[in-house]
């Protein structure tokens, strides 16, 4: 419901406003009215009258423009003073996603959900749960000797979850581990035993971590997801490939948890059934 504010409210909320914002910016009377392209005489006026007159929306919007804050914000329409770009660009934000996954950017994000639900669609299977067989045949090619690097930051964050500093959901594609145990598609080359011991270690760490690790498997051809993680109630994050896209705006974190949540309850595995469902896995193993 709409809040009707009476129009000498109003006017006093914008007089009072404007003069903040003057002070804040170290901008005079005469300077706002040549910005704003109005006598002093009106502007002076308006902070000086405690009647409800309010100044055009021309105006308005010119002292806003001047003073880098949002027409509303004078008006007493919102509580946030920035203008709408800089209300997008405090909501959203794009970063790089190096391909050594060594990334400083992530971890923060990590630490500054401590203590929340942290809700993750990996791209593949999660860097986390792989073992260091894998994480080398994986990243050698393009990493070279840097793999090391790789290795140690999935520990790191294997390290975070073992010391239950959030609680970690992981939603993934029936097909990547089944793809996974048959050593098809991008797995295509990675040996039988290598393959065997993964799903031995991600048998072994569900177990250890279980309910503070949860995983979860959709099926692809129902629900898609692209690669999201959300970060609490924080920020949600997009994996583009080259780039991380970080939203902060409740409405979207709330969006996405909601899609994960759909995930999680679609799930043709449950992470109770992992268990059952990794035996099954490791026999296709040959």
């Amino acid at each position: 419901m709409v809040t009707k504010i009476d129009k000498r409210d109003r006017a006093a909320v914008f007089r009072n406003r404007l003069a903040t914002a003057m002070d804040e910016a170290h901008m005079t009377q005469s300077g706002l009215a040549r910005r704003a392209g109005v006598d002093r005489s009106t502007l002076s006026q308006l902070l000086k009258s405690d009647g409800p007159r309010l100044p055009n929306a021309q105006l308005v919007a010119e002292c806003a423009n001047a003073l880098g804050v949002s027409a509303d914000w004078l008006l007493g329409l919102s509580d946030r003073p920035e203008q709408a770009a800089d209300l997008v660009a405090a909501a959203l934000s794009i970063t790089q996603a190096p391909r050594t996954h060594v990334d400083e950017q992530i971890f923060a994000w990590h630490q500054e959900a401590e203590g929340y639900k942290i809700r993750h669609v990996p791209a593949g299977l999660p860097d986390m749960l792989k073992t260091d067989a894998v994480l080398r045949w994986e990243y050698r090619p393009s990493l070279g000797r840097s793999t090391d690097q790789a290795v140690g930051a999935s520990h790191d964050r294997l390290d975070w979850i073992r010391q239950a500093r959030s609680d970690y959901e992981i939603a993934m594609p029936l097909f990547e581990l089944y793809s996974f145990a048959e050593g098809g598609g991008y797995y295509a080359g990675l040996d039988a035993d290598t393959r065997h011991a993964q799903l031995d270690h991600i048998a072994d760490l569900h177990d250890q971590l279980y309910p503070t690790l949860r995983l979860h498997l959709f099926d692809a051809r129902r629900l898609y997801s692209a690669p999201v993680t959300v970060f609490g109630p924080l920020l949600a994050v997009l994996y583009l490939g080259q780039n991380y896209m970080a939203f902060r705006d409740t409405e979207r974190v709330q969006f996405m948890s909601r899609h994960f949540d759909l995930l999680v309850r679609e799930a043709r595995v449950s992470s109770r059934d992992m268990p059952a469902h990794l035996d099954e896995l490791r026999a296709l193993i040959r």
